[in-house]
């Protein structure tokens, strides 16, 4: 399983990257492996000022539809246009690249220090052993 370093990882699998402000946020190989073929990915939450633990979307599988949780307060700003239906419309590259091409949501963080509740990799390998 692959649990990269350099990310938070939040208890219902989504994982964060932060860059300055700006968090980037996708589910982990974990939950993708879990779901199965991912063949739709909806995000209504575009420009919306959402809290931790907020559904902020929800990704649907050939035999499940699960809700994406934010790990983190902020404001969503962009959703990987590959994954949308306008753009790429290819949701199967989260199965293929979860933690790269397959991000989800880009947010303006609004509270730093919430990075400090989620989980470290090692933290997060305990989690799904």
């Amino acid at each position: 399983m692959n649990i990269p370093q350099d990310l938070r990882y939040s208890k219902e699998h989504e994982w964060v990257r932060v860059e300055g402000n700006i968090g980037t946020i996708g589910i982990t190989d974990f939950a993708q492996s879990e779901l199965g073929e991912l063949v739709y990915i909806e995000i209504d939450s575009i420009g919306e000022e959402l809290s931790k633990d907020d559904v902020f979307g929800t990704v649907e599988a050939v035999k499940t539809t699960s809700e994406l949780f934010m790990p983190i307060s902020g404001k969503v700003i962009e959703f990987n246009d590959e994954l949308s239906e306008k753009g790429g419309d290819n949701p199967a590259i989260i199965n293929e690249d979860p933690y790269g091409k397959g991000w989800i949501v880009k947010i303006e963080i609004a509270d730093e220090s919430e990075l400090d509740d989620l989980l470290s990799p090692e933290q997060y390998t305990e989690l799904i052993a």
